[in-house]
């Protein structure tokens, strides 16, 4: 449906009223006011201007992963930055990278051109963009390894290089503040493709086996505490696993999952994640801060 009257042409799409579900990897969510689609990076300025002009807010989406979004929906402007914005090139060794790349092309793309670096990012569900931005990671690697310089705009729509000494990374987080992430710039090193390949081949084997990654979720639900025990471990201990509430559960693979059995809604969901949330701090003396980001 094309929106009211649009001053402004987009090159990409906006869709009004959209239901969130179907771009999120819980496959839960009500629909956003606008879903604007970019084209280009001027799209992402004509986005920013609509939320603007009509005081709507405004946020980022990428594959929908690390995402929960209410119910209800969003009551503004979701900004999908995907194709597009989806730009992979080597430079020497440097990769240059859009935010919509989706991050597992990104460890299977350099792996094939022989460099190091990102390879373990295989098992992130994620763009790039939202990878850079709250510092993903996975089998002891993350973003802040990695990036020698952020494009990012903010929400006036100015463009802005930061090189990586102004970034200020901790785990799954960033001081990025209010911006929307649009390339990165990664410092990888060459390695032989095969090696590569194998150790990718080993780990996605080893996600297989001990991640619901075939059923909707969001990846890690919680972060880890520190300490000895990760959340994966607290959760399972206090015996939640295979707990359930509506069509949302923990999953029996792995503790820090919370899955979307088929009918889950995202209160569901919620529920779910505060009944954890009591019952390890109450078990296990230990308080679980989320990882997921709630929308709505």
């Amino acid at each position: 449906m094309p929106p009211p009257a649009p001053k402004v042409k987009f090159r990409g799409r906006v869709l009004e009223n959209e239901p969130l579900a179907r771009y999120t990897t819980y496959r839960i969510g009500g629909p956003a006011r606008y879903l604007v689609l970019p084209a280009d990076a001027d799209d992402v300025v004509k986005a920013l201007d609509l939320a603007q002009s009509r005081g709507l807010p405004w946020f980022v989406l990428g594959l929908g992963s690390n995402l929960l979004v209410k119910d209800t929906g969003f009551p503004g402007v979701v900004i999908r930055i995907g194709k597009g914005l989806d730009r992979f090139e080597m430079k020497g060794a440097t990769a240059i990278v859009g935010a919509g790349l989706p991050t597992p092309l990104l460890a299977r793309r350099t792996a094939e051109a022989g460099f190091a670096g990102v390879e373990r990012f295989i098992g992130i569900p994620g763009t790039v963009g939202g990878g850079v931005y709250m510092n993903a990671g996975c089998h002891g690697a993350e973003f802040a390894e990695v990036v020698t310089e952020v494009t990012t705009m903010d929400a006036k729509g100015k463009l802005k290089q930061l090189p990586r000494k102004q970034i200020s990374y901790k785990y799954r987080s960033s001081n990025l503040g209010t911006v929307i992430v649009l390339e990165a710039k990664l410092a990888l090193i060459e390695e032989p493709p095969a090696k590569l390949k194998e150790l990718q081949g080993r780990l996605l084997r080893w996600r297989k086996a001990g991640t619901p990654f075939d059923q909707p979720c969001c990846g890690s639900v919680f972060k880890n505490p520190g300490g000895p025990r990760t959340a994966g471990a607290l959760i399972d201990e206090a015996g939640l696993k295979g707990f359930t509430i509506g069509g949302a559960q923990v999953s029996a693979l792995h503790a820090n999952y919370i899955v979307n059995t088929g009918t889950a809604t995202a209160s569901d969901v919620l529920k779910l994640i505060e009944h954890v949330r009591k019952t390890v701090a109450k078990k296990m003396g230990v308080e679980l801060e989320l990882e997921v980001k709630v929308v709505g």
